[in-house]
């Protein structure tokens, strides 16, 4: 019997329309154009607005152009999994309001949290379900509101953040295209340096945890910073050497968006040339589990059937890996 691979067969995404420069932000907290694009390499982002507007509807919109253009009907969807770290509420599944939104009724759906590396991780997931060969088609949704968790009064951590989403529909192949490998870890000890202090259960919300400002980002700079070069950089080159990919081999690395010196760093021990690097930080910035399919939704276009791609993220957990692919299609 000829072995299942997961391809990913189509792509939507969204972002907001209301964009945050870099000088709008400096007039709401202590930085500058010239501070922010020097040591993150982000001039903008985008954000959210309007009363009761949250995750669910920047993934509906996601899904709902995924939908139309693979010309898939909400009801041959088997399953739907929305990797976030700011789900409309604690409970139910922001996975599952996206299904209702979206009219996905024959489907079972829930959320998976991974921090910056949740979408690479729900790749993994939604590839399992189609190797099982019981599910054809799987939506994997990455979509964050990063702007409800973020400080503006904090300029270590609200220049980098921005809102956005992505949708891929994963079926299942037997031509050697599709997830071909990968290589996922964690750290939970890396947590100290990355996380939101309350509104778990350790620390449920009351006055006094939103009176210290607790339920926003809290991020050590500098131990995240080394964690993710090296993180991002030694699975991406064990990929390779696993494989015996040289650099003229990659098509493109498609990495998170969480710093242009963290991209970079990448990208040199990968020997690979910025012409062959995704990057939209710039425009973007870091939007969480919305940066992987950001990119390829962008570069779809660019991608040819069987190009190697080199999947890298890092994230809150620590949480970090990467994925050997060959696209699947022709834009």
């Amino acid at each position: 019997m000829a072995k299942i691979n997961a391809a990913i067969t189509g792509i939507g995404a969204y972002v907001p329309e209301y964009i945050l420069t870099n000088d709008e932000l400096s007039t709401m907290v202590d930085t500058t154009d010239e501070w922010i694009m020097t040591r993150i390499g982000i001039k903008e982002r985008r954000i959210l607005k309007g009363e009761g507007k949250g995750t669910s509807d920047m993934g509906a919109k996601a899904v709902n152009e995924l939908l139309k253009k693979t010309n898939t009907k909400p009801e041959e969807i088997d399953l739907l999994i929305c990797s976030t770290v700011t789900p409309d509420m604690q409970f139910p599944a922001t996975a599952n309001i996206i299904s209702d939104k979206v009219g996905i009724k024959n489907a079972f759906s829930f959320d998976l949290n991974a921090g910056c590396s949740g979408f690479l991780f729900g790749m993994s997931t939604a590839s399992k379900f189609i190797q099982s060969g019981l599910y054809k088609k799987v939506i994997l949704v990455g979509a964050d509101k990063m702007s409800s968790i973020v400080d503006y009064n904090d300029r270590s951590v609200s220049p980098i953040f921005g809102d956005g989403a992505g949708a891929v529909l994963f079926e299942p192949t037997i031509e050697d295209v599709g997830i071909i490998d990968e290589d996922l870890h964690v750290d939970g000890s890396g947590r100290v340096h990355l996380h939101q202090k309350a509104g778990g259960s350790v620390k449920p919300a009351s006055h006094e945890s939103v009176d210290a400002r607790e339920h926003y980002i809290y991020q050590e700079g500098q131990p995240v910073f080394k964690a993710a070069v090296k993180g991002m950089a030694d699975v991406s080159v064990e990929m390779m050497e696993k494989h015996n990919l040289s650099s003229e081999d990659i098509a493109w690395l498609v990495p998170h968006q969480a710093n242009m010196r963290i991209i970079s760093a990448t990208a040199q021990r990968m020997n690979l040339p910025p012409e062959k690097v995704m990057i939209n930080i710039e425009k973007y910035g870091n939007t969480t589990d919305g940066t992987l399919p950001l990119l390829i939704r962008e570069w779809e276009k660019q991608l040819k059937k069987g190009d190697k791609l080199i999947f890298a993220t890092f994230g809150a957990g620590f949480t970090w890996g990467a994925i050997y692919m060959k696209w699947a299609y022709n834009s």
